[in-house]
């Protein structure tokens, strides 16, 4: 039987000639040429591969980069799109066309899932569909768990804190422990624990869209966006994990192979808002936006993408202007129902998470706060103690963005430990001044009726949860209607005499965009090395610092303070 030779991959006109002509230059260098196949290498370099240029000569290198330059612009022109996206779709229209004329098949069949995707990743409707999956998302965040928060603010500051005093007056403890107690573990660990409903339906509504295979697309429908502005093309995978948590998806930039790009990514990683941010928007979203906080919590993820975006492209036309996007290539998993043992795995292990982290490193941080906040021994005013005089000493800083009370720069500064100790910090700053003495002097026996009441106010917050949720799956109709104005928690109204509505919300996007936790620094240190790490902590400091004094200033000159 006699074989037919080989059949070769033969591209468009434009394409062969600007291979070609590498081909030639390629021949002309001596320390290159017959050290691979001159056809496979220019095809090599006009997808972008930079690695090979590291085993040649600088005199070689830049000769092919500029040639390489020049080919990209003429065939992009041409194109309207990246050249290595050309590459890769003549290669499949090559492949279809061999296989038609070997293969017989029946009539074409569209699966379910084909059928979901023509619509769900199309270059046109993909981002819009994206973007308002994510704020039902928040809209269930902030609505749906709303009733539980109020129901968890009210056992933790109510029934837990007078049982805490009675038993440890009983016993006859001294008041700083009692004070340290229900002012410092209790206000800050309580505070954060607070927001758990939301991060559980957070978490559930992700896990959700994941066991779909929703999130797959979504990274692919997102990627198309990002490479336009800047980004690799392998970079949004780790992004979106940075949604979760900025530490693994600081580790998750291991999978992309070139180093540039792994840098790139890994300084863009922490203007994702994190998991542990998202307390700190609820608390001001039912604070000064009741009836909209939803949309403002949508409007910050939204924000931290857009800003990533372009800090991206700033950062690849300049420090990074030599590495070439690559392509994202994944699987897309079919569409099928989520997997409740599933969903409730993933709710419960990252829920749990939160949770140890809240009961372990916070409790230690709000101890040590606390302690800082009587110190020197025996302080009455909390300006006057050291943590006081450190925030008074940040404040004016912050000043022109519109929270320049040491309280504010205050939370700020232990958010550098984590995110969910700005929520924490606020809640004994205020909650604890506000109740100061009542540890020394409130005591309240325990009663039956108490837990009943806990009991009874728990059933009342799932009938309104579920209230809640057909409202926001039934948007522009009212099924229930509420003519409550948000939360009367005694942080919101705390808060309601520190802030409006304009300075908040510069709060809110300072919180989005300053800089990261310690964990998160220590991972990029141990990923890129210590001066990566401090030039994303400078960018970090100004580009919120910025943004939050524009929307507040901004906001003035349009006469909405």
């Amino acid at each position: 039987m006699l074989l037919s030779a080989p059949t070769a991959v033969r591209y468009s006109a434009n394409l062969e000639a600007e291979i070609k002509s590498l081909e030639r230059l390629i021949e002309t260098l001596p320390q290159i040429n017959g050290r691979y196949p001159s056809r496979w290498l220019a095809i090599q370099l006009l997808e972008g591969d930079t690695r090979l240029f590291a085993e040649w000569g600088e005199a070689e290198q830049g000769v092919l980069e500029t040639a390489v330059a020049a080919a990209h612009t003429r065939l992009q022109a041409h194109y309207g799109d990246d050249v290595d996206l050309a590459l890769t779709d003549e290669r499949y229209l090559f492949v279809h066309e061999l296989v038609e004329q070997v293969l017989t098949a029946p009539r074409e069949q569209w699966s379910l899932s084909d059928r979901i995707d023509r619509i769900v990743t199309n270059r046109w409707l993909g981002i819009p569909i994206f973007m308002a999956l994510m704020y039902l998302v928040f809209n269930l965040v902030q609505n749906v768990s709303t009733p539980y928060l109020d129901w968890v603010d009210g056992v933790i500051s109510g029934p837990l804190t007078e049982w805490t005093i009675a038993v440890f007056t009983f016993l006859h403890a001294p008041g700083w422990f009692i004070s340290l107690l229900t002012d410092g573990i209790l206000a800050g660990v309580g505070g954060v624990l607070v927001f758990l409903p939301g991060l559980l339906v957070m978490y559930l509504a992700l896990a959700v869209l994941e066991d779909t295979g929703y999130l797959a697309r979504a990274a692919f429908v997102m990627d198309q966006l990002m490479s336009k502005l800047g980004l690799h093309g392998r970079s949004f995978v780790p992004m979106i994990l940075g949604f979760g948590c900025n530490v693994p998806a600081i580790y998750a930039t291991r999978t992309i192979e070139s180093r540039p790009a792994r840098i790139l990514t890994g300084m863009l990683i922490p203007f994702m808002s994190c998991s542990a941010r998202l307390p700190v928007y609820v608390v001001f979203g039912l604070a000064f936006f009741p009836r909209s906080g939803d949309l403002v919590i949508w409007s910050l993820y939204l924000m931290g993408i857009v800003i990533a975006a372009l800090v991206g492209l700033v950062l690849s036309r300049t420090i990074f202007k030599h590495e070439v996007a690559g392509i994202l290539v994944m699987e897309m998993p079919a569409y099928r129902w989520p997997s409740p043992k599933r969903v409730l795995q993933y709710t419960w292990h990252e829920s749990a998470s939160f949770v140890r982290k809240a009961g372990s490193f916070i409790l230690v941080g709000t101890a040590v706060f606390w302690l800082l906040l009587h110190l020197p021994w025996g302080v009455t005013d909390v300006r006057q103690s050291w943590f006081g005089r450190a925030s008074g000493a940040v404040a004016p800083i912050l000043a022109p963005a519109g929270f320049g009370e040491w309280q504010a720069s205050g939370a700020l500064l232990t958010g550098l430990l984590a995110k969910e100790m700005v929520v924490s910090t606020l809640s004994q700053v205020y909650v604890g001044e506000d109740g100061g003495g009542e540890a020394e002097t409130a005591v309240s026996a325990f009663s039956w009726s108490q837990v009943g009441d806990i009991v009874v106010g728990f059933g009342a917050a799932t009938l309104d949860a579920g209230k809640q949720l057909l409202e926001t799956l039934t948007p522009g109709i009212t099924l229930f209607p509420n003519d409550e104005d948000g939360t009367g928690a005694e942080l919101t109204l705390a808060l309601r005499r520190s802030f409006t509505p304009l300075s908040a919300f510069a709060f809110l996007v300072f919180v989005l965009l300053y800089i990261p936790c310690i964990a998160t620094i220590g991972a990029q240190i141990q990923e890129y090395g210590w001066r990566w790490a401090l030039l994303s902590v400078i960018i970090m400091l100004i580009v919120p610092w910025t943004l939050a004094v524009i929307v507040y200033q901004g906001g003035q000159l349009f006469g909405l303070a």
